[in-house]
């Protein structure tokens, strides 16, 4: 089973801000919520949680000024739940991020640095408070390579 990819190698950048999205009322879509929270912030690595609201971080995000910045977010790309995908957000579709009130696509265009999706793909975004177990073991997966800085921009 595929559990994760990267498309288009960019340069590791020096500065990565990790921005996590979604609705922890809605199961698996507030996996970049929990991601984000798990996430060690380091010389190298800054994180921001949103949750629902990224539109009134436009202008804070701006200003950390990252050299990439990474949405997390839950994605339907009809894969299996758990498995996910780091694009270019010039590769997301825009009907596929449909729980918020703008897509990413459309409010990365705000922003001054190159910006890339890490998309999980959910089990289902129902409402409850609980992931589902292939996506929270993926998630866990992501974390540990983040904070290890294990987790690759390219291959």
């Amino acid at each position: 089973m595929k559990t994760g990819s990267t498309h288009n190698p960019v340069p590791s950048p020096r500065r990565i801000l990790f921005v996590g999205i979604g609705n922890v009322l809605r199961q698996d879509d507030g996996v970049g919520v929990y991601i984000s929270k798990r996430i060690r912030e380091s010389d190298h690595t800054i994180v921001l949680t949103v949750e629902v609201s990224i539109e009134n971080y436009i202008g804070k995000i701006n200003h950390l000024n990252p050299d990439l910045l990474v949405l997390i977010d839950c994605m339907d790309f009809n894969r299996p739940p758990g498995t996910w995908s780091l694009l270019p957000v010039e590769q997301i579709r825009t009907h596929a991020l449909n729980t918020h009130h703008i897509s990413l696509k459309q409010v990365s265009e705000l922003f001054k640095m190159p910006v890339w999706v890490l998309g999980i793909q959910p089990r289902t975004t129902a409402f409850g408070e609980s992931m589902n177990p292939e996506v929270k073991h993926a998630a866990d997966r992501l974390v540990e390579a983040i904070n290890r800085n294990k987790f690759q921009f390219g291959e």
